[in-house]
């Protein structure tokens, strides 16, 4: 599978390429751009201020342009938290999408979304700061009404970013459980 894997606003940090690698050991192809174009931050203000210095539309067309030369054949999109939203604005975007696999973080639904059975899965903690209850039970209910076939998994008492082992938001075991569920599920698409 040809997966194009988004980094957190933490930008491209050790952990993205960990992942990427353990993506790659199952066998697949992974894409991990920097949308930061090498800023990383040390908290999450600092992220969100590198984020919002660079501007939603900016980041998009990087994204855009980083997919691109591999969407030919069909791209399972992927993100961390920030990096999540990323994947599912383009992921809907594209009609060849093979699949969405979001860990941590979700986005708003275009009015105009639509998408054919695309397979979509969620793995977030709960309780999460950055997704309530209420957003995800609505974002869920509107995905399925757009077409995507979607499974959702919650962490009760992980931090948000409980896959970045260098965070303090870290939860071994369920990163673990996340990976496991997440391979099932790339080995499916």
């Amino acid at each position: 599978m040809d997966i194009m894997l988004f980094h957190s606003v933490y930008g491209l940090r050790p952990a993205v390429h960990a992942a990427a690698e353990r993506l790659r050991a199952a066998g697949h192809q992974v894409h991990v751009p920097d949308l930061f174009e090498g800023q990383t931050a040390e908290t999450v203000e600092e992220g969100m201020a590198i984020k919002d210095g660079i501007g939603r539309d900016e980041l998009l067309r990087r994204a855009v342009l980083a997919a691109a030369p591999h969407s030919e054949n069909g791209l399972v999109y992927a993100g961390f938290s920030f990096g999540g939203s990323v994947a599912q604005n383009l992921a809907l975007g594209d009609e060849k999408a093979r699949g969405l696999l979001l860990l941590h973080g979700t986005s708003d639904i275009a009015d105009d979304a639509a998408v054919r059975e695309l397979p979509v899965q969620l793995h977030v903690a709960e309780p999460d700061p950055f997704e309530s209850d209420d957003w995800l039970n609505a974002w869920y209910l509107r995905m399925g009404r757009i077409g995507a076939d979607v499974e959702v998994y919650r962490y009760p008492g992980a931090g948000h970013l409980y896959t970045d082992p260098d965070l303090p938001d870290y939860d071994a075991e369920a990163a673990a459980q996340t990976w496991k569920v997440a391979a099932g599920f790339l080995a499916t698409l």
